[in-house]
């Protein structure tokens, strides 16, 4: 049942996921109750649980303040088209997702809520969260640090470059964000990516819309613990190449990353594109991403042919704006050696 909108007010949703999550989703649960603002409703989808999640919703729902709706699928779904259902079925004007084993701090709703009402152009904004332990105790680590969304970086967004930050790696949380109804109708059906959860396809077409938003303050605990199915492991090194080995190669296998890179991107890209066909900043600053992974992935075998391609994406800046953000001064030219003579 849809809940009535107030005209002084946004309502507010929350779309909660649960799978086997006995162990912690009491702890989540108590810390929605303890809110200084409540939402008007809670969304539940549970993913074929085995364990006594469904009981302790069920008993949650018995009590709770505020409307309670369980769903339970009878088919796994797997989290991200669990999230995908259970933010189709929220009413309310404002979403905020949740986690079953985290612990939102009492202002979180009331914050962002605040936020987006302070910020009508803004269509989702997230926070920052602190990394806890699996008995929720401060490890000491923001989330942001993690996920290497320094002061500079945050800066580059400022100056308006949501879009060429997410592209560089996912800053997005799900559990910390919140977002407005209206952006549902091009989020969903959330597409299956390599490399991409729900979380982080929201925020690039809030990026590309340009109605991306982060509020600085951490607002909830982000519990990490052995059995999260999503958490903040740093993903596997790839494989190295020593130096004596980049001059012997065939040029094909110097190719192949940056191949596999543009073809990645190039699928990403067709899908923000068939929900936002406008052309916007942040879909100016992907095709131009797009394009040097297209140049340095088609350089000719002659080296003298690669010349012109690699001196036009030095001038034009693009080896020093997609080298990693923690290299040293040195690892754009490296980059640019490296296609002009590998």
């Amino acid at each position: 049942m849809a809940i009535a909108s107030n005209p002084t007010r946004p309502t507010i949703s929350v779309a909660l996921c649960t799978y086997n999550g006995e162990a912690y989703l009491s702890t989540q649960l108590q810390s929605l109750l303890t809110q200084s603002q409540l939402p008007d409703e809670l969304i539940v989808c549970d993913d074929d649980s085995t364990d006594q999640t469904r009981i302790i919703l069920e008993k949650f729902a018995a009590d709770a303040p505020f409307p309670v709706q369980i769903i339970r699928n009878t088919t796994r779904l797997g989290y991200n088209k669990n999230f995908e259902k259970a933010l189709s079925l929220c009413s309310g004007d404002l979403i905020f997702i949740c986690d079953q084993d985290d612990y939102w701090l009492p202002e979180k709703i009331a914050t962002l809520s605040a936020y987006l009402i302070q910020h009508p152009e803004t269509e989702l904004v997230f926070s920052n969260a602190v990394i806890a332990d699996a008995n929720l105790n401060d490890t000491g680590r923001l989330f942001w640090d993690t996920v290497r969304f320094t002061t500079p970086i945050r800066e580059r967004w400022r100056r308006g470059e949501a879009m060429e930050v997410l592209l560089d790696g996912n800053r997005v949380m799900g559990c910390a964000s919140a977002l407005r109804r209206r952006l549902l109708t091009l989020l969903l059906p959330i597409p299956a990516l390599p490399n991409y959860i729900y979380d982080g396809w929201l925020g690039l077409i809030a990026a590309a819309k340009g109605t991306i938003d982060f509020y600085e303050k951490p607002l909830i605990r982000y519990r990490t613990h052995e059995k999260q199915q999503v958490g903040t492991r740093p993903p596997e090194a790839g494989k190295a190449v020593r130096l004596k080995d980049r001059f012997s190669r065939p040029h094909a296998e110097k190719l192949e990353p940056l191949v596999n890179k543009h073809r990645e991107l190039n699928d990403l890209y067709n899908e923000v594109r068939q929900r936002i066909p406008a052309r916007t900043p942040g879909t100016e600053q992907f095709e131009r991403r797009l394009h040097h992974y297209a140049r340095r992935s088609t350089m000719p075998t002659g080296r003298l042919l690669r010349l012109g391609p690699v001196v036009r994406e030095l001038l034009a800046g693009n080896y020093h704006r997609y080298a990693d953000q923690e290299a040293n001064h040195y690892a754009p030219y490296l980059a640019a050696l490296g296609d002009l003579v590998e």
